[in-house]
Order: C-alpha cells, then structure tokens, then sequence
C-alpha cells in the first residue's frame, strides 16, 4: 500500500489522538517521528538479521531508568513507514498498524519489556 508522507504524518497525528488513557496523553520531552526504514546502524544496534523487520523503535531513557532526571534531548520513537505500509491493504489497517506501534513504543518509554507488552495486548 502506498500513501505519500503527508498522509502517513496525517495518519499518525490522528492515531496519537485516538489512544486512550492519560499514559499515552502525558508523554514529555519525546519526539514522534516517521523514516521509510530503520537505518543500518539501527538494525545492527538491535542485532536484527536481514529478514527482519521492524515497525518501530523507541530509542531513549525509560521513565524507569531515570531516577528523577530528566533527558536533554528528547527520546524518539520513530515509525517506519515501508514495513508498516507493507503490512497493511487499506489505509484503515494502515492506521490500525500505526496506532498499534505507537502504543508499542509508548509502552517502553514508560519501561515496558517485551514481555509486558504482550501481557498488556
């Protein structure tokens, strides 16, 4: 499926508004960005083979790790528009996926493990 970048930024403006709870509406100092794939230096820092795939990332200090200091530059959770545009057949899924991923990643900014996630899904 292909949409132009303005319409993925659309998709995700509209998914982070439509997340429920206040975890997701008190998020600070964390910059939500979108790139087509995740970088070499991504993929080798997370030890990925060349088969996979990867929807999302945070990449950052977890609210559990800080120990009440706050970061100097913002955390990123950045959105991977190929994978997740391959992953979808209509622009509904699409933003399905999105939302999904950005709850993901939100999840581990608060200090969420894989583990946990899965519990909470």
């Amino acid at each position: 499926m292909e949409v132009s970048d303005e319409e993925f930024q659309q998709l995700i403006n509209q998914a982070l508004s439509e997340l429920p709870g206040e975890h997701a509406k008190n998020i600070k100092n964390v910059a939500i960005l979108f790139d087509y794939q995740p970088t070499e230096e991504q993929r080798t820092r997370l030890h990925l083979h060349p088969r996979q795939t990867l929807l999302g990332l945070y990449e950052g200090t977890p609210l559990s790790e800080r120990q009440g200091r706050d970061s100097v530059l913002p955390d990123r959770i950045t959105l991977f528009k190929g994978p997740l545009a391959m992953n979808a057949t209509d622009l509904k899924q699409l933003k399905e996926n999105i939302k999904h991923t950005i709850w993901h990643e939100i999840a581990h900014y608060y200090g969420l493990n894989h583990e946990h996630i899965k519990e909470l899904e």
